[in-house]
């Protein structure tokens, strides 16, 4: 199976109409297996195919995008979160309810997108690459929504394969939380993302 998502893999919107509340109850179960809450207001969505497919769906269902040329600008703008065997992919979120705290939250954690890591066994943290499509910070505040990829190497896909733990943290001045294991969920479920 190939992770390129390409205009072959879209329902046509009448298709997809006929098939959206299933398929989208199909994608809420696999996001939230893939779901790592690092706090209460840190999340990390890991990204699949699945994923990015369900909002380019959704993205041509609310646009009512069905020519060909629009939809491939549609698929060009969503495919680079796909993961590839030598990249996980995921969104990362700052979620704060309250309006004043979130302003005061983003300015505080500014630059926390380049400090979360992952680590495979007793290996070295490998620290995000954060939105290489766009900067999402300023000079005085990061952004609640970040869009990280995490280069992974062969080693620690073989680790990964004969069930070495998977730590993600975060290494910031403003933002101490202690790092967590992923769940047996999320490990198979990104072990799926490197085959």
């Amino acid at each position: 199976m190939s992770n390129n998502l390409t205009i072959n893999d879209l329902y046509s919107l009448e298709q997809y109409s006929e098939r959206r509340v299933a398929f989208r109850e199909k994608v809420m179960k696999h996001k939230e297996d893939r779901r790592i809450a690092l706090g209460p207001n840190l999340t990390i969505y890991f990204e699949s195919k699945m994923t990015i497919q369900y909002q380019v769906q959704e993205m041509l269902r609310i646009e009512k995008i069905f020519e060909k040329k629009a939809i491939e600008e549609e698929l060009s703008a969503y495919t680079a979160l796909v993961p590839d065997p030598r990249n996980l992919k995921a969104t990362m979120m700052l979620e704060y309810t309250d309006e004043s705290v979130r302003r005061r939250k983003l300015r505080e954690l500014k630059g926390i997108e380049r400090g979360i890591w992952f680590q495979v066994g007793d290996g070295n943290k490998i620290f995000a690459i954060a939105d290489e499509d766009l900067e999402r910070e300023d000079r005085d505040k990061t952004s609640a929504v970040h869009f990280l990829r995490f280069p992974i190497s062969e080693q620690m896909i073989e680790e990964m394969s004969t069930g070495a733990r998977i730590m993600m943290g975060v290494q910031h001045p403003s933002c101490q939380i202690e790092p967590v294991t992923l769940s047996e969920r999320a490990y198979q479920s990104l072990l799926m993302d490197m085959n």
